[in-house]
């Protein structure tokens, strides 16, 4: 019997699925972080930014802080930093020059070609603990909880 059922009024934190999400997705975050931090030496917005500019080609600063849910200060010290380091560009829209597309230059390309595989394997070997039928029931629940908190992937 858990601790809900015992009294309704009482908030057992430990069981409370919002703080289990938080918690499980920090966690799930810096055991992902391994692999970027280590070997590449990305902090998670970093990460994050890369990860998002890479398969896109070229979006906004706006664009990353609104799909990764990051402060636009986080994004836009991260940005700051890859661009320190050689790893992405700005460049003026042709269809806003008010707006700036970020870019992987060459260097981010091949840092970007790097990471891909480690991180897939690294969510491979995480989800292995899961069978088929459950991983299929979890990807299902994250859709439903992301539709209904009106996320955009």
């Amino acid at each position: 019997m858990s601790a809900r059922a015992l009294d309704e009024s009482a908030l057992e934190l430990a069981g409370f699925i919002p703080f289990r999400l938080n918690r499980l997705a920090a966690q799930v975050s810096d055991h992902l972080s391994g692999i970027y931090r280590e070997r590449f030496g990305l902090d998670i917005p970093e990460w994050r930014v890369m990860a998002t500019v890479g398969p896109v080609r070229g979006c906004t600063a706006q664009y990353i802080a609104g799909s990764t849910r990051m402060h636009k200060t986080r994004v836009s010290r991260a940005i700051a930093h890859l661009e320190e380091r050689g790893l992405m560009v700005r460049a003026t829209k042709p269809d806003d020059r008010r707006e700036m597309e970020l870019r992987l230059t060459k260097a981010g390309r091949r840092m970007y070609a790097q990471l891909v595989p480690l991180a897939l394997e690294r969510e491979r070997a995480l989800l292995a603990c899961m069978s088929e039928a459950q991983l299929q029931a979890f990807v299902t629940g994250l859709d439903c909880l992301e539709t209904a908190l009106d996320l955009r992937r």
